[in-house]
């Protein structure tokens, strides 16, 4: 029997209609994701963004890209992290503005890890109400904790990681979640957190969170 992507089925990318807009137009999706290590987010957030033709944008990408093309944000940024050090969020905030600025985040964007405080929220929202838009919904995976602990043990025994035991994998999930609660409180209260299953299949998973979305009124 075939089959078939999520994305490839009943759902397709939406068409904005309104003042000014007509068939065919381009959707427009401001999106952040959340989920705790193990929940599969970087598989999601590359299908979300591929439904809704936006960039998925990770603050490990955008580190990443800074310091190897050596701008000056990224050589502050690896002064920081050669030292072992936490990178400002001033750094961190500007490498986020100037890559939403850029032309494939006009009609939005999908951000993994970003933001990571209540400051950096209100930081954001400054950065996307410039544009004109607001942030349209935040996807919060929830996971069954013990069964995924149990697959991050198995995932550490394929690869060797010996480092990677039960207690420092539970300690991962608690700081996940000491760190995201607040800001999940704060969109929680704006009425725009998606909360979906994450347990199960990729598709099915997948599945669940376009469904989710389908409701959600783009800005």
């Amino acid at each position: 029997m075939q089959q078939h992507r999520p994305d490839e089925q009943r759902h397709r990318p939406r068409t904005t209609f309104g003042p000014g807009h007509g068939e065919g137009d381009t959707p427009t999706m401001r999106l952040i994701i959340m989920g705790p290590p193990g929940a599969g987010k970087g598989t999601q957030a590359k299908f979300i963004a591929e439904h809704f033709g936006i960039p998925a944008i990770s603050t490990g990408d955008i580190f990443r890209r800074n310091v190897s093309e050596g701008t000056e944000l990224g050589v502050e940024a690896k002064r920081y992290m050669d030292a072992g050090e936490y990178v400002p969020d001033e750094v961190t905030n500007l490498m986020v503005r100037n890559r939403i600025d850029e032309p494939d985040a006009e009609h939005g964007f999908l951000l993994d890890g970003y933001p990571r405080t209540v400051a950096q929220v209100e930081e954001l929202d400054g950065m996307i109400r410039f544009t004109g838009h607001q942030l349209d919904a935040v996807v919060c995976l929830t996971v069954d904790q013990d069964e995924i602990v149990q697959r991050l043990l198995q995932r550490a025994q394929i690869e060797g990681r010996a480092d990677d035991t039960e207690d420092v994998i539970r300690r991962r999930q608690e700081v996940y979640v000491e760190q995201t609660e607040p800001l999940v409180e704060v969109y929680r209260k704006r009425g725009i957190v998606v909360e979906v299953d994450g347990m199960g299949e990729v598709s099915e998973v997948t599945e669940r969170i376009f469904a989710a979305l389908d409701v959600v009124s783009e800005s």
